[in-house]
């Protein structure tokens, strides 16, 4: 697994945790971080699958 993918997987998660927090403590802000950080680690995991259908496919 590229490592794209990990990080990408973790600022989903991250953004989602800023999401849910500021749903919860009314705050605007940490809800739009929490989507904005959420669809950029959306984006940089597309990227990991990309380079490991690359590699896959480089390797036979």
């Amino acid at each position: 697994m590229d490592k794209d993918r990990l990080a990408g997987m973790a600022k989903q998660a991250t953004g989602a945790v800023k999401e849910a927090a500021g749903k919860i403590l009314g705050d605007a802000k940490l809800v739009a971080e929490g989507k904005s950080d959420a669809a950029v680690g959306k984006a940089q995991n597309v990227v990991g699958g990309v380079k490991d259908s690359l590699k896959e496919t480089l390797e036979k």
